[in-house]
């Protein structure tokens, strides 16, 4: 998976997609990038043909990556990397990294980058101003060594892991006689150098001693100390720093938020978290990844300043055949050979459409106007897209400009126009081992016309008696299709190659009847045979728009 598509510009064909749709995608991405003013990656938007595949084999190309619509997704933010820090580090430093980073938020984590809490400014300000119980830092189980980097201290006695976690803490301002009456055991014990207080406190069972001001600690203090248990740490502050700052030695987890805490992730679409995050009034929310380990944090600033996915479209210019969400997207270009379609642009775009049988013709057009050297392999895709768009010059859609484009690239990629093309259309067919869906999508477009949406189907076979098969299969799904498609009609096209000729299947309301108009044939069983009829493109949906239109 990509982690940063915000500088990708996709290049994509339309649903259902044939040779030429991923063929031109990768061939055009090639073309763009070796301009070097963007980054250009192939993608598709369905699933790839047992036709194209043996193409993508044959020329060693890897398919393009799946895109099921063009929504904005969380990774496409401008995600704040802040890192990820311990529950035992200090409030101090806590505070200290936020600034540094100019930071709201300090996400905490577990060793493993699982997210276990957060901690805000705001949430270290309540913990300063609102904290009046003197025994709050053993409540919080803080180390000695957040106290040592919080006071700049010396430890004399004592283990730097052990916690504080008994005890509160006093101010040992006064005499020895009067401090007997209330320091206690496990106390934590804020003092400066006289050795007479220093000495009470330890025989008063004190905790941990926080001598101040740089005091001397004498041997003497540190072996009794020793046999108290005492912890003793000397500090260059004096007493009134060391009391205004001991607070903030205590560990992050105790005052951090760790439930119902709001996360998304990288997968989750911009649209879904709108809402959320203009209701809860967090100003940082963190990311996690697919595996649930922490990324990063975003605000609702992050999300004002998204920007749309940038497309180039291939291959289809109407918004029922372009990936889902298209209008999410912004389209850059459009390289096409079909008719005028309903897609919609902001802004004017560069659109290139041309009666071509192919969009791989106009692509390779296009590598030579631009004197672009066209590798081997994008030849052999280029080429191939071509035979199968026109299969193999049959169509009535192809012109010169095909024939004599394939013929080019044949030679630059090492093959014979005629070999290649039966073993690409064998390749294709092999009709028996597929499901009825995987036939029936092979080569599937939805079309508009008015308040008319129907959808029209196409397999290609060199052989001629695999069809009968298809033709069970595709019979009992078209209930499924239709339904499933929200179409008002569909149409199958059963094309022999070979005899250029195509048996059409239909199902819906209306759908006999326009064929029969469009065509003049009466149906038998939801199928007629049509002589000479071979292109969706140019032969079949101008017929059928023609009678609608009327």
């Amino acid at each position: 998976m990509e982690s940063n598509t915000k500088n990708k510009i996709y290049v994509i064909g339309h649903k259902n997609p044939d040779t030429d749709s991923i063929c031109s995608a990768i061939s055009y991405a090639y073309l763009k990038n070796q301009k070097g003013d963007g980054e250009y990656v192939p993608k598709r938007a369905g699933h790839i043909s047992t036709e194209t595949q043996y193409v993508l084999d044959k020329f060693g190309v890897e398919a393009p990556a799946y895109v099921p619509n063009v929504k904005t997704r969380v990774r496409d933010m401008e995600i704040r990397r802040t890192q990820g820090v311990s529950s035992d580090i200090s409030m101090k430093k806590a505070w200290t990294l936020l600034n540094e980073a100019n930071g709201n938020t300090l996400p905490i984590v577990k060793e493993d980058n699982v997210l276990e809490g957060l901690i805000s400014i705001g949430d270290i300000a309540r913990s300063y101003m609102a904290v009046v119980d003197n025994a709050i830092l053993s409540k919080a189980k803080t180390k000695y060594k957040n106290i040592l980097e919080t006071l700049d201290g010396t430890l004399y006695v004592g283990n730097e892991e052990d916690c504080f976690d008994k005890g509160k803490v006093i101010v040992a301002a006064s005499s020895p006689e009067v401090m007997e009456s209330y320091i206690e055991q496990d106390d934590m014990v804020i003092l400066g150098n006289r050795y007479e207080t220093q000495l009470c406190a330890i025989e008063m069972n004190a905790g941990c001693l926080i001598i101040c001001g740089d005091a001397v600690v004498t041997k003497t203090i540190q072996m009794l100390a020793r046999e108290k248990n005492c912890v003793i740490i000397a500090t260059p502050y004096d007493t009134y720093t060391v009391a205004h700052l001991i607070n903030q030695s205590m560990p992050v987890r105790f005052f951090m938020r760790d439930n119902q805490i709001i996360s998304f992730t990288e997968e989750d679409y911009t649209d879904n978290i709108k809402e959320i995050m203009a209701n809860k009034r967090h100003r940082d929310f963190p990311i996690l990844d697919k595996s649930g380990h922490y990324v990063g944090t975003i605000s609702r600033r992050n999300l004002l300043g998204i920007k749309k996915r940038r497309l180039i479209l291939v291959d289809h210019n109407e918004t029922s055949q372009a990936v889902d969400n298209i209008e999410s997207a912004e389209i850059m270009e459009i390289i096409d050979h079909h008719r005028l379609g309903s897609l919609e642009t902001m802004m004017p775009v560069y659109f290139r459409n041309q009666p071509v049988g192919c969009t791989a013709t106009i692509i390779y057009q296009m590598f030579c106007e631009q004197g672009i050297d066209i590798p081997k392999k994008i030849a052999g895709l280029l080429c191939a897209a071509i035979i199968s768009d026109t299969l193999l010059f049959r169509s009535p859609t192809c012109t010169p400009s095909d024939q004599y484009a394939a013929e080019h690239l044949a030679q630059m990629a090492g093959i014979d126009c005629d070999e290649f093309a039966a073993e690409m259309f064998a390749a294709g067919s092999n009709l028996k081992s597929k499901s009825a869906e995987e036939i029936f999508y092979q080569d599937f477009k939805k079309f508009e016309q008015d308040e008319t949406t129907f959808g029209v189907a196409q397999i290609t076979s060199m052989n001629k008696s695999e069809l009968p098969d298809a033709k069970g299969k595709v019979l009992s799904y078209m209930k499924t299709a239709i339904e499933g498609q929200r179409l008002t009609m569909l149409f199958f096209m059963l094309t022999d190659i070979m005899n250029e000729s195509t048996e059409l299947l239909c199902y819906g309301e209306g759908a006999e009847k326009l064929v029969q108009e469009a065509f003049g044939k009466q149906m038998e069983n939801g199928s007629v045979i049509l002589p000479g009829i071979v292109s969706r493109k140019k032969q079949l949906i101008p017929a059928l728009l023609s009678v609608l239109q009327k």
